[in-house]
């Protein structure tokens, strides 16, 4: 599966071979082999963790240079909600948006009004769709990809609404071509992402049979290329679409924010979402109606691609909210439901068929009950039980352990003594 596309990348070159980003892979896709990390792309949920963890910057997101607005003849920035939250003193949402074009966009179309009307939608399908409680939200792909990786039982309990970016990129096609009267094929629609998560997703969406985003550019690298436009004297076109309930999307809570129910959580960070999962597959949140749940700490202003610190970009959403005079105008009907249904990824099972994966099973078992459980990471493994499991598929051998390779010496040296003494 070498066609797989991650936005997350390791640069060999500067990777020093480190145990940082296996320990904190939450589906172990990642190993330490000849002195170098290598990814399991059919594991990879494009989290970020590595990228955030690795201190020798050897992972990396692959976004879009500017130069791709060349290709296409009008073009339209679709600013994400945390873009917002990444300058200080920022009082108009408009001077922003406005700089977006200064920088060589055509129009700007918000992510956080699309989130408004996925929001809107969801409150419907709350109503009437028969949805496997808790509901459990499909605004962060990492989630999502976890459950369908770890917890495929818990596939029917997510919201089968499409990405508030994929959703904003087709509503902003429709509005360019009507305004322009261009074909589809010279308008170029562009993310601004705060993670790596979402720039695959602009690239293969979750539940849509088609992206209609052309490229995604990081919020640094974006932040860095409006703020000599930012403090302009000059009148502000008013581009703003959305209001409150759709920039607090970019904080944990925000998208919950704005249901008709109390009976929700916003749970952010990986490693909590996962307790958060494991807890609803062990039917322990069953009085719950909605879970909101985030790779990110505190939410999108967390993402990797960020330029300010989680909790001041979260500071700086909450302080817009006095900002806004004017409630956004939502369209009563908009289709944003998935084209496409969810499948289990397959990449943890150990074998397609049932009596061979429970053989296989067993022998893990048994290598892992020689192993020391110590869980050092030493053999490039993130865990004794993980190494089992490489020995088992063939990818990794029982000296790769450093202790049982100092047991394999040791018999070898009193053989060689007793080979000496005869």
């Amino acid at each position: 599966m070498s066609d797989i596309f991650h936005s997350v990348t390791l640069d060999k070159e500067k990777c020093h071979g480190c145990t940082n980003c296996i320990k904190r892979c939450p589906t172990q896709a990642i190993r330490v082999r000849d002195g170098k990390a290598k990814i399991i792309k059919e594991r990879c949920i494009d989290c970020g963790e590595c990228i955030r963890v690795c201190p020798y910057h050897a992972k990396k997101a692959i976004t879009d240079k500017i130069d791709i607005l060349k290709n296409y003849k009008y073009n339209i920035a679709l600013p994400a909600p945390t873009f917002y939250g990444q300058f200080p003193k920022l009082t108009d949402i408009n001077s922003l948006l406005n700089a977006l074009k200064k920088v060589g966009f055509d129009d700007v179309f918000e992510v956080a009004y699309a989130a408004q009307i996925i929001t809107n939608e969801t409150r419907k399908m709350l109503d009437n769709m028969q949805i496997e409680k808790p509901v459990i939200s499909s605004a962060c792909p990492t989630v999502v990809k976890l459950i369908c990786a770890r917890f495929p039982s818990l596939i029917d309990h997510i919201l089968p609404v499409i990405s508030p970016m994929n959703l904003a990129a087709r509503l902003a096609r429709k509005v360019a071509a009507e305004h322009t009267g261009l074909p589809d094929s010279d308008i170029g629609v562009f993310f601004i992402t705060p993670c790596a998560a979402k720039a695959t997703c602009a690239k293969i969406p979750i539940g849509a049979a088609k992206s209609y985003i052309n490229g995604t550019f990081s919020i640094k690298d974006m932040y860095l290329k409006v703020l000599p436009y930012l403090n302009s004297k000059e009148s502000c076109e008013e581009l703003a679409r959305a209001d409150f309930d759709g920039v607090c999307w970019a904080v944990s809570g925000g998208e919950a924010r704005g249901l008709a129910t109390e009976n929700y959580i916003a749970v952010d960070g990986i490693h909590n979402v996962i307790e958060v999962m494991e807890a609803i597959e062990d039917g322990k949140m069953e009085d719950i109606d909605f879970v909101e749940g985030l790779a990110c700490v505190g939410g999108c202003v967390g993402g990797p691609l960020n330029v300010e610190n989680n909790f001041v970009a979260k500071g700086r959403i909450k302080k817009l909210s006095s900002t806004f005079t004017k409630k956004a105008t939502i369209p009563d009907s908009v289709d944003v439901s998935w084209d496409i249904p969810l499948e289990h990824n397959t990449a943890m099972n150990l074998d397609d068929d049932m009596i061979v994966a429970m053989q296989k099973m067993e022998q893990m078992s048994k290598i892992h009950d020689s192993l020391p459980k110590l869980d050092c990471g030493s053999c490039g493994s993130p865990s004794c039980k993980t190494l089992s499991e490489d020995i088992v598929r063939g990818f990794a051998k029982e000296t790769d352990c450093i202790f049982k390779l100092r047991e394999k010496i040791s018999e070898l040296a009193q053989e060689m003594m007793n080979m000496d003494k005869h």
